[in-house]
């Protein structure tokens, strides 16, 4: 496990956990229904979100055998059948609305075992979630070619007027029914949305009108792959050419190993509706040249022309040096669309000479860090906030609609808080716009301590500002509260004094702070005053108003202070 662990991490990946069936289901829903799991030991490994080669255990294994130098890599080849004789796939116009790129290949004579069958599925899985966009950008379907005939044709169909049996369903239905057939189920439910309010629905046809898949919903029941599976036909429909060719390229370059003839994959013609043709898949080298010494100067290192590119080599990069050792070749493989630029090379040159033998140096500038003076203030007003009896709390940036608006008596619209799009729990909606709600939780929280809770925070809280180029900024705000049997409005009132005499500023109109009565939604009436300093409103302080500590289940009177911090700086 400890020389799995170094490899991975010599090669670029992290070893997450080495854990089992048995172990994962124990913790995330206890030991009784883990019983009968497998005990069967799993790597968990993280990889790169740009290496989609390393997706499946083919990929991977192939990856770290030509890095340990023990198999140089597969030359992969596009085989074109005779004339008349290959698969063609016609794609008609009618598609150019919804998704209107598709490409395909076939894998021959194909031997899969239960293992090699789940890895070619969980590959497209990975795919699905990752280049492909939870199936927006690309849908792969892949299908048992000796069940169907081909030309195939790539069309879009009124819901209506499509109609087949889905994958591991027994019975038929038409696209309308299927959409309401999984409109429960847990795993197809997330890509209804991508097709379910368009006029037409994409499906592919073989040359006897059988329904190979609807992308990207479902495959059809008749194609479906099983262990006996000899020949695959794989079609990838999207709405981007470029991922649809890459996805492509990674599913047939990973399985072809176990094809009769490895490493071999025979090509597709597709038809566009222009009646242009394009064969496909490209399967495309290409080669890039790069200066030895700026591979050198960037990573820090001082290696010679040729061992960098026995080092690129190790990294599935074929290289070779040129002209007199002034550049490298690099043959860049289909199964690595992630090189795009020189720096892309550079880094698996560091990777492969190991970032920990790396020599560490003094940078050549010579710079001295400053604390940012926003920070710097905090820390110091933090100090004399625990000095005079707070406790600091530190709750989450982002917080319920609920805890910013209604709890304080406020509508929504008038905080202009910055709401998250898609967020994952009620608890976490929109990015707080005041430090109270935090800290009223925190107190409910501890209600069992033992009273006065005196609690302070210095954090930032967000509002939406349409003049920054981000469309919201950030304050500073100090917010301290003292929650008892009575509600010690002069004890906040003093920690607010004492406060301003640290900051050195003094109590007067002109130069210095001065507090007005006002009125606030969170406040008792009548025991609210602002707080202006530098000629400007910095805040509030006052009694919570019964209603909020109601709300947010406390059940003693508090006062509290929020004022922002930045003009001090």
């Amino acid at each position: 496990d400890e020389e799995f662990d170094e490899l991975c991490f010599e090669f670029g990946l992290e070893l997450d956990e080495i854990t089992s069936e048995k172990d994962i289901i124990s913790k995330e829903k206890g030991e009784e229904k883990a019983k009968g799991a497998s005990d069967v030991v799993l790597y968990k490994i993280d990889v790169p979100a740009n290496r989609y080669d390393l997706l499946c255990l083919e990929g991977l294994v192939r990856g770290l055998q030509v890095f340990k130098e023990r198999i140089n890599l597969p030359r992969f080849e596009k085989i074109i059948p005779a004339e008349g004789e290959g698969q063609r796939l016609i794609i008609t116009e009618q598609t150019a609305q919804i998704r209107p790129h598709a490409v395909a290949a076939v894998l021959r004579n194909i031997t899969f075992t239960k293992d090699r069958y789940d890895s070619f599925i969980d590959l497209q899985e990975k795919l699905h979630q990752n280049i492909c966009r939870k199936r927006a950008l690309v849908a792969i379907g892949t299908h048992d070619l000796d069940t169907i005939n081909g030309p195939f044709t790539f069309t879009a169909k009124a819901p209506s007027e499509i109609k087949f049996k889905p994958l591991n369903q027994s019975q038929e239905y038409t696209a309308s029914q299927i959409m309401d057939l999984y409109r429960t189920d847990s795993h197809l439910r997330h890509y209804l949305h991508l097709i379910e309010d368009k006029p037409r629905y994409p499906v592919i046809y073989d040359s006897n009108g059988v329904v190979l898949s609807m992308p990207p919903i479902i495959n059809g029941d008749h194609t479906k792959i099983s262990l006996n599976t000899r020949n695959v036909f794989i079609e990838c429909t999207g709405t981007d050419i470029t991922k649809a060719k890459i996805v492509l390229d990674i599913i047939v370059t990973m399985f072809s190993e176990y094809c009769e003839k490895p490493f071999t994959v025979e090509a597709v013609e597709v038809v566009y509706p222009s009646g242009k043709t394009h064969i496909y898949p490209e399967l495309a080298y290409r080669t890039e040249k790069v200066r030895p010494e700026y591979i050198n100067k960037k990573v820090g290192i001082s290696e010679t022309p040729s061992s960098l590119a026995k080092l690129l080599t190790r990294m599935c990069l074929k290289s070779h040096v040129t002209e007199n050792g002034n550049h490298i070749e690099v043959e860049i493989p289909p199964t690595r669309a992630d090189i795009i630029h020189a720096c892309d090379i550079v880094e698996d040159a560091a990777i492969a000479y190991g970032y920990n033998n790396i020599q560490m140096v003094i940078p050549k500038t010579y710079t001295i860090a400053n604390q940012l003076p926003l920070n710097k203030l905090a820390e110091l007003l933090r100090l004399d906030l625990a000095a005079a009896g707070f406790t600091e709390a530190l709750t989450f940036a982002l917080c319920s609609q609920e805890d910013i608006a209604d709890k304080l008596g406020m509508e929504i619209s008038a905080t202009n808080a910055v709401r998250i799009a898609n967020p994952k729990t009620a608890e976490f909606q929109v990015a707080r716009t005041t430090l109270l709600p935090g800290l009223l939780k925190t107190i409910a929280a501890n209600r069992k301590m033992p009273l006065p809770l005196k609690l302070f925070e210095i954090s930032d809280i967000v509002v939406k500002d349409p003049s920054r180029d981000v469309g919201a900024r950030n304050y500073r705000h100090l917010c301290a509260i003292y929650y008892n049997k009575s509600p010690g409005f002069e004890i906040i009132h003093g920690l607010l004094d004492r406060i301003m005499q640290v900051l050195e500023v003094p109590p007067n109109e002109e130069n210095g702070y001065t507090i007005k009565a006002a009125e606030g939604s969170a406040f008792f009436p009548g025991r609210c005053a602002e707080v202006f300093a530098k000629g400007q409103s910095i805040g509030k302080l006052g009694v919570v108003h019964p209603d909020v500590i109601t709300k947010f289940e406390l059940t003693m009177p508090c006062s509290v202070l929020e004022i922002n911090i930045e003009p001090f700086v």
